[in-house]
């Protein structure tokens, strides 16, 4: 099974970063976000933009930051349109092989519970990155503030059958 391809790419090679690092700020263009937009079954993504710092751990790259944006969507109890911030940390490791970086990790004693992500062609892509952690942050269930879902109260005094009997007595049998 292929794997969908974001409708965000911003590919960048492990050459092009330098040994001090490498800081990138990122805003997705409108078309783009129309684009991600329907991709992610959300009414509306006014904005979404991504700052990471890059840095090169041997063979791989650390790449640590946020993803930003405004996602429109509509509330679930009112069906109201709502607009929900979301900002989304970033925190991963790539690799061109996994052995390389979990031997460094392990000397580091690092946090890191996830295997490292893999890196294809010497190259990272900030827009599937971006695109990843919008879809895990955006809310399925969106709520406006306030709203909550009542129960439909049944009448304890109807029974079902009333009008059944209201109709017996009419017709007189």
């Amino acid at each position: 099974m292929e794997k969908a391809q974001s409708p965000w790419s911003v590919p960048v090679s492990v050459e092009e970063i330098p040994d001090t690092g490498l800081h990138i700020e990122i805003e997705a263009p409108a078309d783009v976000r129309g684009q991600l937009a329907k991709f992610a079954g959300v009414r509306d993504l006014p904005k979404l933009a991504i700052i990471v710092d890059l840095t090169r751990r041997g063979t791989g790259v650390h790449v640590a930051g946020q993803v930003s944006a405004r996602v429109g969507q509509t509330c679930v109890v009112t069906l109201d349109p709502i607009e929900t911030d979301l900002n989304e940390p970033i925190d991963l490791i790539f690799s061109p092989r996994a052995s390389d970086v979990t031997a460094e990790s392990a000397d580091k004693s690092s946090d890191q519970d996830e295997p490292p992500e893999p890196l294809v062609g010497g190259k990272l892509d900030l827009g599937a990155i971006a695109t990843e952690f919008l879809l895990l942050g955006i809310d399925p269930y969106p709520r406006k503030s306030g709203a909550e879902f009542a129960a439909v109260r049944a009448d304890d005094t109807a029974r079902p059958f009333a009008a059944l009997e209201a109709l017996k007595k009419r017709l007189g049998s």
